[in-house]
């Protein structure tokens, strides 16, 4: 059987500068996951000994803090501040933008309306800069009830399909007279949302790589899922099952943006062994 990786995958700008961050500040601790990826944080802590706090609660004597990719909400960040601990961003200088646009066009006056899961990191993030009304939303359907004003400022989660962001701008245009769209989906997560749908027209099985929890890595999966029905979302090697690839020519690979090329080298090597 033949292995393919997509022509676009893997560790993006973003995440490439967070490990590096992280990995020249030994002995520090990050509010909430560095990335959304078990196996390097787990490495990260083993090596560096860069922890992961939950809660502020978890704060204990670190003396340095980074803050994750995701980003963190602007109450939390003032109070890491107020401590007068040793703040190092490693916030992806993509979800920084919607965060700086989401304050400005408040200020201005502006709703703001966030094209994402609410319950993500990054968006309670950009959230959290919105001076007056905001609403996070996942479909049009769940704006029909909302009370928007005429100025209207659109942005979205950095991993989200265009497309479905296109639909949204689309019906805010039909009920606000002024809508201001700020097109902030990363340009890694377009590269690999095409390449995955390229390599899923030819597969016969394909694997997408990255955390359970990380949105970008789903979002490969389900675009994947809907071209090749034999599709499967794992974080290890360990996951693979040998009934995947009877019978198949070409297993197509794609991983999510926080996902280490180590882990891409393990599930491939292990791929070969089971076919």
């Amino acid at each position: 059987m033949k292995i393919e990786l997509a022509d676009s995958y893997g560790f993006c700008f973003g995440v490439k500068r967070a490990i590096r961050i992280a990995e020249n500040t030994k002995d520090s601790a990050t509010y909430g996951e560095l990335i959304h990826n078990a196996e390097e944080i787990k490495r990260l802590k083993e090596h560096f000994n860069v922890k992961t706090l939950n809660t502020m609660q978890d704060l204990e004597n670190e003396n340095s803090i980074i803050i994750r990719t995701h980003g963190i909400t602007k109450k939390d960040l003032d109070t890491f501040k107020s401590q007068n601990k040793k703040i190092i961003d490693a916030t992806c200088p993509f979800v920084s933008k919607p965060q700086n646009i989401v304050e400005k066009m408040s200020k201005e006056g502006y709703d703001i309306v966030i094209f994402g899961d609410k319950n993500h990191p990054e968006v309670k993030g950009i959230m959290s800069y919105a001076l007056k009304n905001v609403f996070v939303i996942l479909s049009t359907d769940e704006l029909i009830d909302k009370k928007i004003s005429n100025k209207v400022a659109v942005v979205s989660q950095t991993t989200k399909k265009v497309e479905e962001f296109a639909k949204i701008v689309s019906y805010l245009i039909t009920r606000s007279k002024e809508v201001r769209v700020f097109n902030t989906i990363c340009n890694a997560t377009l590269e690999n949302q095409k390449a995955v749908e390229k390599l899923a027209k030819k597969a016969d099985v394909m694997i997408i790589i990255g955390g359970k929890n990380s949105s970008n890595t789903k979002q490969l999966y389900l675009i994947s899922k809907q071209i090749c029905s034999d599709s499967y979302h794992i974080e290890n090697e360990s996951e693979l099952k040998k009934k995947w690839f009877k019978g198949k020519n070409l297993c197509g690979i794609s991983a999510g943006a926080s996902t280490p090329d180590w882990i891409i080298k393990n599930v491939s090597n292990k791929i070969k062994e089971l076919s």
